[in-house]
């Protein structure tokens, strides 16, 4: 094998070893006693604890008065997800989808900011990393949505409007579980724009969810 032909696992590597760099900050220690506690608790590197808290500054910003934003400049705060999840199933079903809607274009929001739009690999990983779901791509590229993230109708919106950004695409909020099963065109309409696939039972998957072989690349 010739040096320019290793592995890109093996360039990966030695480019990202490449690119790091060494900095350093004095903290107090407090603030060095909790990092020590809570790097033991996870069983980590106090490097890789730091790291780690480090790395989020891909997906928020800490601000000097040290409030949350995201990357455009919005307000956060920070919830269990269990209650965000009974929130959400208070509401109507219509409701919820305007919800998934609204969700889905702040994470666009955010990833046309960063110029990256078409990169369905950088969304997931802002969701993952602002704790929506996990990120998981099974082996014939379908995108997995925990249904622990939120009640169906909020993910169906959620999701197509994650994937189908343009505003030529729009989620029919008449989707209603009612509507689905008393009207034959809505069920029709519902089934074509979904396109719901069975692969995991505690996640949904759409056809039209998937990752190509040109996302694979980005990631890459």
């Amino acid at each position: 094998m010739s040096p320019d032909s290793k592995p890109k696992s093996l360039n990966r590597k030695s480019k990202l070893k490449d690119s790091t760099i060494v900095i350093t900050v004095r903290i107090d220690e407090e603030l060095n006693e909790i990092i020590e506690k809570n790097r033991l608790k996870l069983g980590i590197s106090k490097a890789d604890f730091i790291r780690n808290y480090l790395e989020m500054a891909k997906y928020l910003v800490i601000n000097p008065n040290k409030t949350i934003k995201s990357l455009h400049n919005r307000d956060f705060i920070i919830i269990k997800k269990s209650l965000l999840k009974k929130l959400i199933e208070v509401m109507d079903e219509k409701e919820q989808m305007e919800l998934g809607i609204k969700v889905a274009r702040f994470i666009t929001d955010i990833a046309t900011l960063q110029g990256e739009l078409d990169n369905i690999d950088y969304k997931l990983d802002l969701c993952e990393h602002l704790g929506f779901f996990p990120k998981l791509i099974d082996d014939e590229k379908y995108i997995l949505f925990s249904r622990k993230f939120g009640p169906k109708k909020f993910i169906e919106a959620f999701v197509y409007k994650l994937i189908k950004y343009e505003p030529k695409y729009v989620y029919d909020t008449r989707f209603t579980e009612e509507n689905i099963k008393s009207q034959s065109k809505i069920k029709s309409a519902h089934t074509k724009e979904l396109q719901q696939v069975e692969r995991l039972s505690s996640h949904y998957s759409f056809e039209f969810a998937k990752i190509s072989e040109d996302e694979d690349d980005k990631s890459e």
